[in-house]
């Protein structure tokens, strides 16, 4: 009861530090120690095989490494752009669909958005079989913890779950550039985590093969205060540029909208479509196609010398 009032009592400065503690102890619980490493390998957490050489790291590169080396035997799925950024209205998830081994596109019709719970949504970049496999079973960790504690767990403790559980595996070739989007108690959140265990809190993150692409359009569109409406038209436009012009992204791009009564979403939009029509009679968005060619059709050769 003390530790209660003495939260509600303090300065929030205060308050989001004792909040942070909480949420970092909440997800080392999860581990089962105090520190979050005690029960590593005995309690809940996976294990599998990793190849029997002297240095796991080097074997793996030298047989997935496809950018390097082409002729390599395994061709790990990857290539994709993925965004999230937080507005006053929640937060905007998009990402494309297409998944590319080496120069072939493996499939143009990848889910890369993991519904965690109906708050909670994870993204996929890096190895498509890392991000669903560990990303499904934070969705399972998290399931767990609400049985639990009867609440939900907070963004801030999934996220940090996560990082904690791949961090485990640092070194072991796992290829992940996740975001962790939702919204708690606290309001919306979004965290980066990676292969690394590295954990990010941000606004706007965006993360892949085409997010020099889709960092432009966002950098010049991205305001707090947009509406509903002017930020899915801005998700949608960062997915259909990095498609337009990255080839390892493209095929359709896939939007969500994060609320307090939880993530909705919106639609997907084939990104050749945007390029010559655009996305339709969808509030927000200007009529017509995305494309730079077509937007300008015609108007180059306005007042041009002519030569007889």
């Amino acid at each position: 009861m003390n530790s209660i009032a003495s939260r509600f009592a303090s300065t929030s400065a205060s308050a989001a530090i004792s909040r942070d503690e909480e949420e970092n102890q909440v997800a080392a619980s999860m581990w089962g120690s105090t520190g979050g490493f005690g029960n590593l390998g005995q309690v809940g957490i996976p294990s599998f095989e990793i190849p029997r050489v002297p240095d796991p790291t080097n074997f793996l590169r030298m047989h997935t490494d496809d950018r390097n080396d082409p002729s390599c035997r395994i061709k790990i799925q990857h290539g994709t752009t993925t965004l999230a950024f937080r507005f006053q209205g929640g937060i905007i998830v998009a990402v494309d669909s297409r998944a590319t081994a080496g120069s072939y596109i493996a499939s143009g019709t990848v889910k890369k958005v993991i519904e965690i719970n109906k708050y909670l949504l994870g993204t996929m970049a890096g190895g498509a079989a890392d991000c669903q496999y560990w990303e499904t079973y934070l969705g399972i960790q998290c399931r767990l913890h609400e049985l639990r504690n009867r609440e939900r767990i907070s963004v801030a403790a999934a996220s940090k779950y996560l990082s904690n559980l791949v961090y485990g595996y640092k070194g072991m070739g796992l290829s992940m550039g996740t975001m962790i989007a939702g919204w708690d108690k606290t309001g919306p959140a979004l965290f980066y985590v990676d292969s690394d265990g590295q954990r990010l809190k941000g606004d706007l993150f965006s993360v892949g093969s085409g997010s020099t692409f889709a960092y432009g359009v966002l950098d010049a569109g991205y305001r707090w205060d947009l509406s509903e409406e002017e930020a899915q038209e801005l998700g949608r436009r960062a997915i259909y540029a990095a498609g337009h012009r990255d080839a390892f992204s493209g095929n359709t791009v896939n939007l969500y909208h994060v609320k307090e009564d939880g993530w909705k979403f919106i639609g997907n939009y084939d990104v050749t479509t945007l390029h010559y029509e655009g996305p339709g009679n969808v509030p927000g968005a200007v009529p017509g196609g995305y494309g730079y060619d077509v937007r300008t059709e015609g108007l180059h050769s306005r007042g041009a010398a002519t030569v007889a």
